[in-house]
């Protein structure tokens, strides 16, 4: 048995070792390829399950973006400009200048007014008129710019720290990120323009005003056309004035810390340092403010949002008037109560607020907000 085993393998070894060879060979070729196989699986697999994380990712931000924006509509926002028609109106009241000229017509046992003081009054309810509207149509449309801007930054700035603190988990609605590291300070210099910036602007306005004015007599007649020229000049001349970007002053804090420590004051009525948050955190999130605010991207959409916001107003000027103005147009002093009435609805309540709805629907400032929470360079 083992002799006819031994005569078989020596009549067929060459032939078994090449059978076995070649199985074996087989067998290796399969396990490469199989092994190949399942590392192309696995490379397609994680890049699938990267597409999807990056889809998640890109709808979370999104999301995000759009709780940001909410927490702005709902209670920045409103906030700043309830507290900036306060200002406006005690800082431009003219009520007492109309009483003045009330009570100078023997109306009340005050003296008549001579020609020259009644003349001087009439010249500064001119230049108050429209010193209170013109400085709402700016300061309207540039707290509502400047506030979206600003949270569209702080936007950008929690959704990172909080994907690279959860790498990449669920983000939460409400985290408490809002209230650390300058956060909660920043969202707060939305009320700046109407605490601290105001009385500058309304000065710098008057004088643009004055400027515009000064050829302006109470008896030539003004067209609704010339109302808004004249609006577009003053705004022309205001921005003139404001050397540098200088306007920006108005709005953003020039230091963090300075201000950090007025809010502190303001906050416990003594100077605590304790209540001061992370004023680095602070100085970056105003320093990228600053930043956008000036560029030519951000003034080309101020620019448009002011032209187009003056336009409103004065269609609105037209309907108040109601009949139709016949050429040349009506005397300037019996328009004055009229522009001066013009401020109040562009300094309502945001939800109420057609100018401000009407920034927001311009083309061109989506686009530019759109992409300035991307982080791209606005091409608007």
């Amino acid at each position: 048995m083992l002799a006819s085993a031994r005569g078989f393998w020596g009549r067929h070894r060459r032939k078994i070792l090449v059978s076995l060879g070649v199985a074996g060979a087989g067998y290796a070729a399969y396990r490469y390829f199989d092994s190949h196989r399942r590392q192309l699986v696995r490379v397609e697999q994680r890049a699938l399950e990267e597409r999807a994380a990056e889809e998640i990712i890109k709808n979370q931000l999104q999301t995000h973006f759009e709780n940001v924006q909410k927490i702005s509509d709902t209670t920045t926002l409103p906030f700043a400009m309830h507290y900036l028609r306060s200002r406006i109106m005690e800082e431009l009241d003219i009520s007492h200048l109309t009483e003045k000229l009330m009570h100078g017509k023997g109306e009340s046992s005050a003296p008549a007014l001579t020609p020259k003081e009644k003349y001087d009054t009439w010249e500064k309810i001119k230049i108050l008129s429209f010193t209170r509207t013109v400085s709402s149509i700016w300061a309207m449309a540039l707290l509502s710019l400047y506030v979206r801007v600003q949270v569209t930054i702080l936007g950008r700035h929690l959704y990172l720290d909080f994907a690279r603190v959860t790498d990449g988990t669920q983000l939460q609605e409400g985290s408490d990120t809002f209230s650390k590291s300058g956060h909660k300070d920043f969202l707060a210099t939305a009320d700046y323009l109407a605490t601290y910036g105001i009385n500058a602007l309304i000065t710098k306005m008057q004088h643009a005003a004055t400027e515009i004015l000064k050829e302006k007599q109470l008896k030539d007649p003004m067209g609704i056309d010339e109302v808004l020229e004249t609006i577009l000049q003053i705004l022309k001349q205001f921005m003139g004035l404001c050397e540098d970007n200088s306007w920006i002053n108005y709005l953003v804090p020039e230091n963090a810390n300075l201000y950090a420590q007025l809010m502190a004051v303001s906050s416990s009525g003594f100077d605590d340092s304790s209540l001061l948050n992370d004023v680095r955190k602070l100085d970056q999130l105003m320093s990228e403010t600053r930043i956008v605010l000036s560029s030519d991207d951000f003034r080309n959409i101020m620019d448009r949002s002011l032209k187009k916001i003056a336009s409103v107003v004065v269609e609105d000027l037209a309907v108040q008037i109601g009949a139709p103005i016949p050429p040349p147009g009506l005397p300037l002093a019996k328009l004055l109560a009229k522009v001066a009435q013009l401020s109040l609805p562009l300094l309502e309540e945001p939800d109420k607020n057609k100018h401000i709805q009407i920034i927001r629907s311009m083309p061109e400032v989506e686009l530019f907000y759109t992409f300035l929470y991307a982080n791209m360079p606005p091409e608007t």
